[in-house]
């Protein structure tokens, strides 16, 4: 690979690697306030865990994108945009503003644009589509946490 190429690469996961740190700004200060009260399902992970998946998460969606942004597909690469926006504001309604109704909302909004994103990145390129597979499986997982954690905490 050319180096331009890989300097380009680097950018593309750099720039979804920003989507989590932009929501690490709202999730870190709730987590040991806000969050930690919370009544959490049986199969929440521990906390240690989320930061090490998300960042191989964006950086599998960095290389697929690159991936469709070398073959100019216009469209796909909108719609990826879209989902990485949802995927952005989701830690800042869950946590900034501690609404997990909302932020369900916008998962299950995410949940679809990603969906809507892999079929695109199959046409263009089918690798580009299968390095998504660990998103939407996570972000499946993530709407279960998100929905738990909605419905055990209504009272609150």
């Amino acid at each position: 690979m050319r180096l331009n190429k890989v300097i380009k690469l680097v950018i593309f996961i750099v720039i979804c690697e920003l989507a989590g740190i932009i929501g690490s700004f709202f999730t870190a200060p709730a987590i040991s306030g806000w969050y930690a009260g919370l009544a959490k399902p049986a199969l929440n992970p521990p906390g240690w865990v989320f930061g090490p998946v998300w960042t191989a998460l964006y950086a599998l969606m960095g290389i697929a994108v690159f991936l469709i942004w070398e073959r100019g597909a216009g469209k796909a690469l909108a719609v990826f945009g879209g989902q990485l926006f949802l995927n952005t504001i989701w830690s800042i309604i869950f946590f900034g503003a501690q609404n997990p109704g909302w932020a369900l909302a916008d998962l299950i909004l995410l949940w679809l644009a990603i969906i809507w994103t892999m079929v695109l990145f199959f046409r263009i390129s089918r690798l580009a589509g299968w390095l998504l597979l660990p998103y939407i499986i996570w972000v499946s997982f993530a709407g279960y946490l998100n929905y738990s954690i909605w419905i055990l905490n209504l009272a609150a």
